[in-house]
């Protein structure tokens, strides 16, 4: 428990110091704990800490290990920052509180169908293929301004962008690009940041940084 808890605290003074240095809030962060691949058993002692967010990476993961974390703990919200199938849009839209991964068409419409049925709609964050790299999700820069105008006649409230910058690469000026992206369209919402990067994350205007390896240590 006392690991779980330190690890926490530990994560929680580098997001303030480094929302100090910006001159920014740390309330206005949200720490997101990735619970992927984790069980229950190693979630637990994070949210007896006082974690409440916390992200997965898969829906069918998702939804055979939350419910009853969930029952135990209702104010959990649970993220989904994994890629999306079009054929999962309802069961996403009825389990988790805030999708980060939106990022075509086809999604953006199944969403939409999605919402609309259930008279629910989660966060919604548009992913951006930053490093325009072929491997990774997300849509590309130049599609951006038409994926969000389709998601608005849809009637979809995009939250904010969502981006992974590339690996072993100075992440600063992708995380500076993405800002720039969510304050050209109006969107208040930047989730960015990983367990090696989100302190420069913060500084550069993250509002949702995604912490696993620091959160729930280093895999045996």
């Amino acid at each position: 428990m006392s690991d779980a808890a330190d690890r926490l605290s530990e994560v929680q003074a580098k997001i303030a110091d480094a929302a100090t240095r910006a001159q920014r809030r740390a309330d206005d962060i949200c720490l997101i704990a990735v619970s992927k691949t984790h069980d229950a058993a190693a979630i637990r002692p994070l949210i007896a800490a006082g974690q409440r967010h916390f992200g997965e990476n898969r829906v069918q993961e998702a939804a055979a290990k939350w419910p009853d974390l969930r029952a135990e703990t209702p104010d959990i919200k649970l993220h989904l920052i994994g890629q999306l199938q079009s054929n999962k849009a309802d069961e996403a839209v009825a389990l988790f509180d805030a999708i980060h991964s939106i990022d075509r068409s086809s999604l953006v419409q199944a969403l939409a169908k999605a919402c609309e049925k259930t008279g629910k709609q989660p966060q919604l964050f548009v992913q951006v293929n930053i490093g325009d790299e072929e491997q990774k999700g997300g849509c590309n820069v130049a599609d951006l301004p038409a994926l969000l105008a389709e998601a608005k006649a849809t009637g979809l409230t995009i939250e904010g962008l969502m981006a992974i910058p590339p690996a072993d690469i100075e992440p600063a000026p992708f995380f500076a690009l993405l800002d720039e992206l969510a304050e050209r369209n109006g969107l208040p919402g930047r989730s960015m940041g990983m367990s090696g990067d989100y302190e420069t994350a913060v500084m550069l205007g993250a509002t949702h940084v995604r912490v696993g390896t620091a959160l729930f240590g280093v895999r045996g």
